[in-house]
């Protein structure tokens, strides 16, 4: 319950922000062309707030905050005293219309960069993508690696940890190969390899694995111990009566030889009785666990307990604190809001083009998740959670939905070429469609969501 809490505070809160920018972005600009705004919104429904301000907006934040709204002076919707007709939306020229409607998803973009320069000003604790092995008949089988090496570049993209790797490798889903360089942990220069994986036949589900290790790269991590750091409160061992600080001692009376093992064996008992013997206080204790079941990347079911293990500290020289100073920073969000962007924009041509399963839509359950695990993880995760929210939010209010900012942008060109509005019939049927197509997109992402509970 204080899970759904925090993850439900936290949504509103992102959404709240990310909305707040999107609306203000409409209203900044309409208020410079002239344009009197009636209404600046927070939410839809019933008033919690309401203030009218000096210059006659009525601002307002309201009970469902699902969205906002800036109710503008126009002829089109209600009649409009002549005195005030030079202040009407539709009066403005076609021009003014565009930066007014393109200046939501824009306010989106301004606050990404902004949101990540705050990030980087502070700082981000993160490591740097270190590789200690492949996986054999993955497109990564490819790369021989006899030390610890470190991906310095995917494609012609420089990245410096893994989340770098992960949206550079998503950039690239559907294409026939990617190119991985590789240098040695020594940072000897002219060390450096790249390699061409071949990636025609990749597949990965990202609800199950992430692009790293479904193309077969070993991550690096520190030796893992046999004294468990993590005991799930709703897992099968915990019902047997594990406990954080156990050391595993054996399973189904052979000795404990290392985690890899361990977790295949568990894997392979679902729903079937296993015994375990852990030492806790100095003495040994047999358990009887029985794994509940998942499926697997393969399809198949797999047994699970709801346990982890604790590890080694991280070495120091594969830590990496990503901060700049005033100036920089500012480069530095720049750069990766428009790798953002990118990403975005390239993942939505690949579910239209069947590269990426419609499964991966996303919708408010799943968003308000991110927004509580970001939040829990402290300040710089949140804005980074909030920058590519709004990135997202941006990007998708730019598509050419007639019931979005993107197609009224497409109505307003399309005025720009012929000379003439679009007739209002037109834009109806527009609409009609518009709204088809984005409540079936919510449906879809919706069903998602539910599906991953």
């Amino acid at each position: 319950m204080l899970d759904f809490l925090w993850n439900l505070g936290s949504f509103i809160i992102a959404l709240g922000i990310l909305i707040t920018a999107h609306e203000y972005g409409h209203f900044w600009v309409a208020r410079r062309c002239g344009v009197k705004v009636e209404r600046f919104s927070i939410g839809f429904g019933k008033a919690i707030w309401r203030k009218v301000g000096a210059d006659g907006t009525e601002y307002v934040v309201a009970m469902i905050p699902l969205g906002g709204y800036v109710k503008m002076l126009d002829e089109r919707v209600e009649e409009v005293p002549e005195a005030l007709k030079s202040q009407a939306f539709n009066r403005k020229s076609v021009w003014q219309r565009i930066a007014i409607v393109g200046a939501g998803p824009m306010a989106n973009f301004v606050f990404a960069i902004f949101a990540l320069y705050i990030m980087y000003l502070i700082g981000v604790p993160s490591l740097k993508p270190i590789i200690e092995s492949t996986q054999a008949s993955t497109p990564a089988a490819v790369i021989q690696v006899n030390k610890p090496m470190q991906v310095i570049a995917v494609g012609d993209r420089k990245v410096r940890n893994w989340e770098e790797v992960t949206y550079a490798l998503v950039g690239h889903i559907g294409d026939e190969n990617i190119d991985i360089t590789l240098a040695p942990m020594s940072g000897l220069m002219g060390e450096e390899r790249q390699y061409r994986l071949d990636t025609s036949n990749w597949k990965f589900d990202p609800e199950k694995q992430s692009p790293i290790t479904s193309l077969g790269l070993g991550v690096y991590r520190p030796e893992i111990t046999p004294v468990l750091g993590l005991v799930s409160d709703d897992g099968a061992a915990k019902a047997a009566g594990m406990q954080v600080g156990d050391t595993l001692v054996a399973i189904n009376q052979q000795p404990y030889r290392d985690w890899d093992d361990f977790v295949a064996q568990i894997k392979a008992s679902a729903n079937k009785a296993i015994s375990i013997t852990v030492r806790r206080d100095g003495e040994q204790i047999n358990l009887s666990v029985t794994p509940g079941q998942r499926e697997g990347v393969d399809g198949q079911l797999e047994g699970v307990i709801g346990v982890a293990p604790t590890q080694a500290p991280w070495p120091e020289e594969m830590r990496l604190q990503l901060e700049y100073g005033f100036g920089e920073s500012f480069v530095v969000a720049a750069d990766k809001t428009w790798q953002l962007v990118v990403v975005s924009i390239k993942m939505i041509g690949k579910l239209f083009t069947g590269d990426v399963s419609v499964k991966n839509l996303s919708g408010p359950i799943s968003i308000a998740q991110g927004a509580g695990s970001s939040a829990n993880y402290g300040l710089v995760y949140f804005l980074g959670f909030l920058a590519l929210i709004s990135v997202n939010l941006g990007i998708i209010n730019l598509l050419p939905l007639p019931v979005l900012d993107g197609g009224h942008l497409l109505y307003y060109f399309i005025e720009v070429i012929t000379g003439r509005p679009v007739p209002e019939k037109v834009q109806e049927i527009g609409f009609r469609f518009g709204a088809a197509m984005l409540l079936m997109l919510m449906s879809i992402a919706l069903f998602n969501d539910f599906s991953r509970l």
